[in-house]
């Protein structure tokens, strides 16, 4: 293991915090334990050298590296269901009215990871509007801060244990058998999906506002001053009755929450 000083900590955290939003002020022993091994192989004797590349900011890509062994980029198919029946029960019927018209669903995945989450989200769609599917764009924003993990989801390849929690039929319908234990996305769900990267620190200044939010798991890592302006910057970018959805193990400040509470997890914008 390599050592990290009090100071070193201090300027690698700070620079986190304020860049990333990701609070690891209390992480000193989980950075040395997670960054050791691969400081190490780069040729790094201690940390003070690697802390000072990094805040130089020349290399993303060493950054992004950093920040992806430090948050755990974990997720699968139907994470926290309930969500996914809420949408289908209450969410979609709204919107298929809403947009009768104009056919276009404005949907956002903010903290995408490996791109689990977008990618059900588009079977839920292909499978509710069914033959008229084609006739809507439910084009789905799905965005990352890692470069690297923007990369496996778009040539995502999952094994069997992955899908298995999707219904058989989905299996079939909306991905191709890659192997004996692999399956790759089919071309109508992974066009099905636009994937970008974006830091959720930055001004959200996409063209449309969005009828969905989804930014499951990712806020747990955001001290509550981190968090409570980020929902603020979502709800200025959420159209009227639109809905945000964060993870079961996050909550909200009752105080300071703009959006309306509807169940668990469940936020909607008012419609007024």
């Amino acid at each position: 293991m390599l050592t990290l000083t009090d100071q070193d900590f201090q300027r690698l955290y700070n620079y986190i915090k304020k860049h990333y939003g990701i609070d690891l002020s209390k992480k000193k022993q989980l950075i040395v334990s997670r960054l050791s091994n691969s400081l190490s192989s780069q040729g790094y004797k201690d940390f003070s050298a690697y802390v000072d590349d990094i805040l130089s900011g020349r290399d993303t890509e060493m950054v992004t590296a950093m920040l992806n062994k430090l948050t755990t980029n974990y997720t699968y198919f139907l994470r926290e269901e309930a969500h996914f029946q809420y949408l289908w029960d209450v969410i979609l019927p709204d919107l298929a009215k809403k947009h009768a018209k104009d056919k276009v669903l404005a949907i956002w995945s903010a903290g995408c990871s490996s791109g689990e989450e977008p990618y059900t989200i588009s079977m839920y769609l292909k499978e509710y509007f069914g033959a008229q599917a084609s006739q809507w764009d439910t084009r789905i924003l799905a965005t990352d801060i890692s470069h690297k993990i923007l990369n496996s989801a778009i040539n995502a390849s999952y094994n069997e244990e992955s899908v298995s929690p999707l219904p058989a039929t989905w299996k079939q319908k909306y991905f191709v058998k890659a192997g004996k234990d692999s399956y790759t996305v089919a071309p109508a769900i992974k066009q099905n999906v636009i994937f970008k990267t974006f830091n959720l620190m930055d001004s959200i200044n996409f063209k449309r506002k969005f009828d969905l939010i989804f930014c499951r798991n990712v806020m747990i890592y955001f001290d509550q001053d981190t968090k409570d302006a980020l929902v603020r910057r979502f709800y200025n970018a959420t159209v009227p009755g639109g809905h945000l959805f964060i993870g079961h193990s996050e909550g909200l400040n009752k105080a300071t929450c703009p959006y309306e509470y509807i169940q668990p997890a469940i936020y909607r914008r008012s419609a007024t």
